[in-house]
């Protein structure tokens, strides 16, 4: 039972990968695209998820920028995707902070890119699936190790949500 357990909890993580910046789609998406999009890329990590009426809070709550005629441009997708991984662990005055940081120390295809690459490793390790898909720098600013932070604890609370649903259902049985 308990090999069983492992292999449950690891599959919905095994082989997780976000689309690095410049495979994010850059065409304008409407709202309900967006939502698909973003949706779609999250659905492994099961207790994730974002809808239109959060995404319109965050552009009030000047989260991300306005849409232009409706439309989210790629640094706007982005933005939602680490928002929605976020907000798993940390509040939207906190993720604003994060946010607002990420802007002032570089561009958002570096800030992005590195996200992405943190959150696999994190779920990599924490989920024991082996070594991380890529070497992660050990030498990293204050604003990285933040949000290195902030992606541990969310692989951390993923694998306790898929454990506890997949015990959940194995006692259904």
């Amino acid at each position: 039972m308990r090999e069983e357990m492992k292999t449950r909890v690891e599959a919905p993580i095994d082989g997780f990968r976000l689309p690095r910046y410049q495979e994010v789609p850059d065409v304008g998406l409407y709202l309900e695209q967006v939502t698909g999009y973003i949706s779609n890329l999250l659905s492994p990590l099961v207790s994730i998820s974002i809808t239109g009426s959060m995404i319109s809070n965050y552009v009030k709550k000047d989260l991300i920028s306005n849409p232009i005629k409706k439309r989210y441009n790629r640094d706007q997708i982005v933005a939602l995707i680490c928002i929605a991984v976020a907000k798993t662990v940390l509040s939207l005055e906190d993720i604003q902070v994060l946010l607002s940081m990420q802007r002032r120390l570089g561009d958002n295809q570096t800030a992005y890119n590195f996200f992405c690459q943190e959150l696999e490793a994190s779920l990599y390790d924490v989920f024991g699936l082996g070594p991380a898909p890529a070497a992660l720098p050990v030498d990293v600013q204050d604003e990285q190790l933040l949000v290195r932070k902030t992606v541990v604890a969310v692989a951390h609370k993923l694998y306790l949500d898929t454990y506890l649903r997949v015990l959940a259902e194995m006692e259904c049985i």
